[in-house]
């Protein structure tokens, strides 16, 4: 097998493991630039975005958006209103990926998909953050309760959304009142939200 062959199917086997890929991850594997140039012209990757690479017969996830913004800002959380989506709480779609990132971290260029970058103190950063598999890829994913504690103490996303998304975490059992209530006086959310919790859990 020479050098080029052997370069190839090491990249396959690579994108098998992991459909989405960054151009450095690849490179850090040991596969030249060459190799992932000729696998890209002969459609066995598809570019993505720049320095992003995805395999040409991957699985694709409805939800694929959320892998390759995690691929791109490594140390962000998924947060906010595309959070929310993810647990099934909106029926909004963000244009962009709502992606938190810490005070001190660099904000990303535009990039595809497009990102909406959020900066959070470090001591909200790491309240509750879970790993969820999308495509192959390990996506950080603020929980149920901590999504709304955010989306209530912060003025980003719309007032009605956060209590619609309140109302239907309770109404699907997303997560408890209990919960709920932690996560907002952790988040300093809970004088926004307390009257919306006790108004939705008075007759339950």
């Amino acid at each position: 097998m020479t050098d080029s062959n052997s370069q190839r199917e090491k990249l396959r086997q690579l994108m098998n493991t992991s459909p989405i890929a960054r151009h450095y991850e690849l490179r850090h594997a040991g596969i030249a630039a060459s190799t992932i140039t000729r696998a890209t012209h002969d459609g066995e990757l598809i570019r993505i975005s720049r320095g992003l690479y995805q395999r040409a017969d991957g699985e694709v996830d409805t939800e694929q958006s959320l892998a390759e913004a995690a691929k791109l800002v490594p140390r962000g959380v998924i947060a906010m209103t595309s959070a929310l989506a993810f647990h099934g709480l909106t029926d909004q779609m963000p244009r962009a990926v709502w992606v938190a990132i810490r005070a001190a971290d660099w904000v990303p260029v535009p990039t595809y998909p497009p990102l909406r970058i959020i900066k959070l103190d470090d001591r909200y950063m790491q309240q509750g953050v879970e790993q969820h598999t999308i495509s192959g890829v390990t996506v950080p994913i603020f929980s149920v309760a901590k999504t709304l504690a955010d989306v209530f103490r912060n003025k980003l996303v719309d007032r009605s959304v956060a209590i619609e998304a309140l109302r239907a975490a309770l109404q699907q059992h997303k997560t408890t009142p209990a919960a709920i209530a932690q996560a907002a006086i952790d988040g300093g959310a809970w004088k926004k939200m307390r009257p919306y919790l006790e108004a939705l859990t008075a007759d339950g």
